[in-house]
C-alpha cells in the first residue's frame, strides 16, 4: 500500500521588495513520502520567489508530467512553468538546493526551445537544510527578498539564504 502525502500548513509574511509583492498567505503543501524536507522548502521559496495571481502547486511530483508550481491567466491557460530540481527543457523558471552545476551540465549542448528565456535559482544547501530541518507540519515564517538575497525568520531564528541566478546557454 503506497503511503499518503504529509500535508504541511505554512503561513507565510512575504515582503519582496526587488519586485514590489508584499502578501500574507497560507500554503498548504503536500509533501510526497520521498520527498526530502530541502525539496519541499526549495519548493516553497520558488512559490514565493515567483508570487503572483494564478500561482498555485500542482501534484507534479507524484504525477511526473507537471511541474511544481504553474501560474495560469484568468481562462485557465498556463502562463509560467516552474520546475524545482531539474527543470525540464522548456522557457520557464526553476528552483534548486542542490548542487546547480550538476543541473547546468546535464542541460549543456541540449537543444531547449526558448532556453535563453529560462532561469535557475540555486539556492544554498548548508542553510536549506538548516530551516528544512525546522518546519513542522505547522510553521509561519516571514521572507523578506532584498538585492536577491533572502533573509527568512522562523521563529526567534534568523537565516540569510544566499542565492545565485543561472541562465541556460541555449544550443
Amino acid at each position: 500500500m503506497a503511503q499518503a502525502s504529509t500535508i504541511y500548513i505554512v503561513t507565510i509574511d512575504l515582503a519582496d521588495m526587488d519586485r514590489g509583492v508584499y502578501e500574507s498567505f497560507e500554503l498548504r503543501v503536500a509533501r510526497h513520502p520521498s520527498e526530502t524536507g530541502e525539496f519541499m522548502l526549495a519548493r516553497i521559496l520558488a512559490y514565493c520567489l515567483e508570487y503572483t495571481d494564478g500561482i498555485e502547486m500542482t501534484s507534479g511530483l507524484s504525477t511526473g508530467d507537471e511541474p511544481a508550481l504553474v501560474v495560469r491567466d484568468l481562462t485557465g491557460r498556463i502562463t509560467a512553468w516552474i520546475e524545482v530540481g531539474l527543470p525540464a527543457c522548456c522557457p520557464g523558471a526553476g528552483a534548486t538546493h542542490r548542487d546547480v552545476r550538476q543541473l547546468l551540465s546535464r542541460l549543456e549542448g541540449e537543444k531547449i526551445h526558448r532556453g535563453d528565456e529560462m532561469r535557475i535559482r540555486a539556492f544554498d544547501r548548508g542553510a536549506m537544510e538548516t530551516i528544512a530541518a525546522l518546519l513542522d507540519r505547522r510553521s509561519s515564517f516571514s521572507l523578506n527578498v532584498a538585492g536577491g538575497e533572502l533573509h527568512l525568520s522562523l521563529g526567534d531564528q534568523m537565516f540569510t539564504v544566499a542565492m545565485t541566478e543561472h541562465r541556460v546557454d541555449a544550443a
